[in-house]
């Protein structure tokens, strides 16, 4: 009660950000005469202006009024669009790193440009984030005759673009661009070898379009760049045979259809090993055995393709392939493959072609990557709902904007059947109805199969229709342009993130690109052009008397937000409209969620065949069951998120460690450093404190060394001499190492052998972080289980996560060690230009990155005797044979470690 009369004296938060906002309004329009004076080279000119405004010490909140009055004016020269008051207010919430809340319709494209133009000012770059690559294109080349009307420039990131093409368009002042193509950017740029060839920017401000959708539905999964691993193509069908059989048993396995889990019982262990056993899979020992711990991992992938995913709901099989379908847009997802194996059980159960399993080289997720960037914010017709997740991941407040015109749709009570088949008997029953009167009708399915279902009933009725799916997503633009005209009846699979508008009457601007395409005459375009514009008037003003755009939601969605993005489509800048949902006692969230006593209740009322029930009541209840799975979706993605929090702070710290040592000219200072922490480790591990000679481990030290540093040292020979300690041992192995290693720079030359360190620090970096990448993919899977031991998964995660780091980290100063002590001069016809000549040989551990196979493979030289009974050749005689290569200011090759004109290459 308190709270309702704070309310009411005081407003709401929301009430209260936008007075602030609203406060500023007067005097961005009291510049409004002041711009329309100018003539276009002097309004262009102000961004030249603002610039050294900038340049000075101003801040971009300073330029605000002025900056927006001029995109203002300068949209409407270039667009033919004036921004609303209310628009300005959401350029507002953008500029200040918020999330506007504004219905579809209200020119959320046009609102961006507003906050977009204001942060490219300071010529950091300003990055729109789309959730298409068709959105990417369109807006950036809309919007690029608006920027460069101002004297900006415009770049567009999409699919199968060069690196030198990607960095120019990161080069622009604003760059358009998929959620996506941003993400995996960042994770190649970390994958580089020289600063030269990283394609982005530092961050600055990223504006995301649909920002529930992208930094929430997309944020489930995350980004992963992977190379191939070993494959078991033959293992997944072997056990897809066996599958197939026990699914037919409902007794062999739980499935938790809330979760999203299933597990095998008791008799269904039992069932499945005998079951392998006949199919020659389990050859000795239980499934759970250690060594058929990969068995069981297949089996348990296969369990869950047959019984949680459903052909046609989360996949369609397409040419050969199995392909993804976005739960939210009903969008294929063409290269996005499910992780862990679970996509190769998939195909596996189709019959089509195994594609091998990947290791994962670079992933991160997208709430780890959107939070790189220092300012972000963001726009949707849908955000109030999942207010608490942005405020908590993303630190981010949404702000909902009033309409420009108030909303005049009329949204009905839900219509609830006992079966799904009375429910859409129903539907078909009103859109044949309302169709009849001319009004249109779009109709919201939640997958392809209810789609082609609720289509075939219309064919039977003679009822003319659109469909859109993921089965004909290649006419999406043209069929939803037209979804708003005269008796247009369109049933599409989730209508998110669609980018474009349903207009009373048409779509004006998609029908004059589909119908002027091939009309070459001037004078017929135009008589075409004019004829359509009269068109779509008259039908505007038809369907506005019939009632607007009518819209049936066939099921209540999992989030509130899907549903108020389908009821969002009627009733856009004040049009009439009518929505309406209807639902059964078998749709997924009342069967899961309402359970089986609703049913009975019901059927105890004395529902009768093709009857709903209709109340209020009702549809508080269904809003209660979604906010709880909301909730529960929540609490799983922040799970998830604790866990990869984890795994990014450990990449940040590898990422900045790589830049680091990119940005060095030279890195010998790292490597002498690695080689000299490895000497300590190992002369310790032989050596324990205090320990007498005769306890010296000296002859494996010698080994141990010679593995290193491919060094034979007379340890033994030093263990004897009076006074020598484990600190005298490390001084003399380093001395050694040194020398070998000046020797072998001056044999080389340091110009080459400069980029050889570079080459070989970043590729064993790479090496290593690779593996341990897999190694906490396999931590993670087995993690959960230490909760039967009552202990904190997440705590035990970060504690074996850190140690697993540490060891990374003592793998990479051995491999880095070990390489270079290996590396060899060969002589190579077809010399590699920035080798001078040389092709350098060295036992490399790759990653198939760095150098190719032709100019590095792994030929171990020999030993190298630090002893002088061992060497061929006596000091001065080495280095008189370098006499002519190596340069004067290069360690002498003699292993004297003075500079070369000091030493044999002094002038008599």
């Amino acid at each position: 009660m308190f709270a309702r009369i704070a309310r009411a004296v005081f407003g709401t938060a929301n009430d209260r950000s936008l007075k602030g906002y609203q406060k500023r309004l007067p005097e961005i329009n009291a510049l409004e005469p002041a711009m329309q004076a100018l003539d276009d080279d002097a309004l262009s000119a102000r961004t030249e202006a603002f610039r050294q405004r900038i340049a000075a010490g101003e801040s971009l909140d300073a330029l605000m009024p002025e900056a927006f009055a001029v995109c203002r004016e300068a949209s409407r020269r270039v667009l033919g669009m004036r921004h609303f008051d209310v628009q300005l207010v959401g350029g507002m919430v953008l500029h200040s790193g918020r999330i506007a809340e504004m219905r579809t319709g209200e020119g959320k494209t046009l609102v961006a440009t507003l906050a977009v133009y204001l942060s490219a000012l300071a010529g950091k770059g300003v990055h729109v984030v789309t959730v298409n690559d068709y959105l990417a294109r369109r807006d950036a080349e809309e919007m690029s005759r608006l920027y460069g009307f101002l004297g900006l420039t415009t770049g567009v990131i999409v699919p199968n673009l060069s690196d030198d093409e990607r960095r120019t368009a990161y080069a622009c002042d604003i760059t358009y661009g998929t959620n996506n193509e941003f993400g995996f950017d960042y994770l190649r740029d970390n994958m580089k070898y020289t600063l030269e060839e990283m394609v982005q920017r530092p961050f600055f401000h990223a504006i995301v379009d649909e920002v529930d959708s992208i930094l929430i539905d997309e944020a489930r999964t995350p980004l992963i760049i992977s190379g191939p691993a070993d494959d078991s193509s033959e293992l997944y069908r072997a056990v897809d045979d066996v599958m197939v059989d026990l699914v037919r048993n409902t007794d062999a396995f739980e499935k938790d259809e809330k979760l999203r889990t299933v597990i095998l019982t008791e008799q269904g262990s039992d069932q499945i090993e005998a079951l392998l056993r006949e199919a020659g899979v389990l050859h000795e020992g239980g499934l759970y055995d250690v060594h058929n711990i990969a068995v069981m991992h297949h089996v348990q992938q296969s369990l869950r393709a047959h019984t949680l995913f459903a052909r046609d709901v989360e996949y369609i099989v397409r040419g050969g392939k199995v392909i993804i379908i976005d739960e939210f847009t009903g969008r294929m997802m063409d290269g996005r493959r499910y992780s862990d194996g679970l996509h190769q059980a998939l195909e596996a159960k189709e019959h089509v072609e195994i594609q091998p399993e990947n290791q994962t080289l670079a992933s991160i997720t997208f709430q780890n990557y959107f939070r790189l960037y220092p300012k972000l914010s963001g726009m949707t017709g849908t955000a109030m709902t999942e207010a608490d997740e942005f405020a908590e991941i993303y630190k981010l407040e949404v702000v909902e904007i009033p309409t420009n015109l108030p909303v005049a749709r009329k949204d009905t009570d839900d219509e609830v059947y006992i079966t799904a088949r009375e429910k859409f008997d129903a539907v078909a029953n009103l859109i044949q109805e309302v169709s009849a009167t001319g009004q249109p009708v779009l109709v919201g399915t939640t997958s392809i199969e209810k789609s082609e279902y609720l289509s075939n009933q219309l064919k039977k009725k003679n009822v003319p229709h659109s469909v859109l799916n993921a089965r004909f997503h290649e006419r999406e633009s043209e069929i939803v342009a037209q979804a708003g005209a005269p008796g247009a009846i369109t049933i599409a699979t989730n209508m998110a993130g669609r980018g474009t508008d349903i207009k009373l009457g048409g779509n004006l601007d998609m029908l004059l690109r589909h119908r002027l395409e091939g009309i070459e005459d001037e004078a017929a375009r135009e008589a075409e052009s004019l004829r359509l514009r009269e068109e779509i008037a008259v039908n505007h003003g038809k369907v506005k008397e019939l009632g607007g755009l009518y819209v049936i939601g066939t099921e209540r969605h999992e989030s509130r937000r899907i549903d108020n993005q389908l009821r969002g489509r009627s009733g856009r800048q004040g049009d009439p409209g009518a929505s309406r949902f209807f639902l059964s006692l078998e749709d997924d969230l009342m069967r899961i969620y309402g359970g089986e006593r609703m049913g009975q209740f019901w059927t105890k009322l004395g529902m009768k065949e093709g009857e709903a029930i209709v109340h209020p009541w009702l549809n508080k209840a269904l809003e209660r069951a979604q906010k709880k799975v909301e909730a529960r979706n929540f609490d799983m993605r922040k799970n998830v998120l604790k866990y990869d929090d984890v795994m990014n702070d450990q990449r940040k710290e590898v990422y900045a460690q790589r830049r680091e040592y990119m940005a060095m000219e030279d890195v010998s200072g790292i490597i002498q450093e690695l080689r000299e922490q490895s000497i300590e480790e190992a002369v310790h591990a032989r050596i324990p404190e205090k320990a007498f000679a005769e306890q010296w481990e000296s002859e494996a030290l010698e080994s141990d060394l010679l593995s290193l540093l491919n060094l034979a040292l007379p340890v033994r020979e030093w263990a004897r001499e009076d006074g020598m300690d484990a600190e005298l041992i490390i001084q003399r192995v380093e001395e050694a190492a040194a020398q070998a290693q000046a020797a072998r720079s001056a044999n080389i030359g340091p110009t080459v052998m400069r980029n050889i360190e570079k080459q070989v620090l970043l590729t064993s970096f790479d090496a290593v972080w690779k593996e341990h990448l897999h190694a906490l993919d396999q931590l993670r899977q087995g993690i959960g289980l230490r909760a039967y031991g009552q202990r904190d998964p997440l705590n035990e995660y970060k504690h074996e996560a850190f140690q697993l780091f540490t060891a990374m980290l003592d793998d990479m100063r051995i491999r880095v060690t070990t390489t270079m002590s290996r590396i060899e001069v060969v002589q190579q016809a077809d010399p590699f230009p920035a080798f001078e000549g040389h092709a350098i040989a060295a036992g490399m551990e790759g990653t198939g990155q760095g150098f190719e196979p032709r100019q590095v493979g792994i030929q171990p030289g020999p030993a190298m005797g630090a002893r002088a009974d061992d060497a061929a050749v006596s000091p001065s005689q080495a280095a008189s044979g370098y006499a002519q290569d190596t340069p004067r200011n290069a360690p002498c090759p003699c292993g004297s470690g003075k500079k070369f004109k000091h030493c044999h290459g002094r002038l008599a």
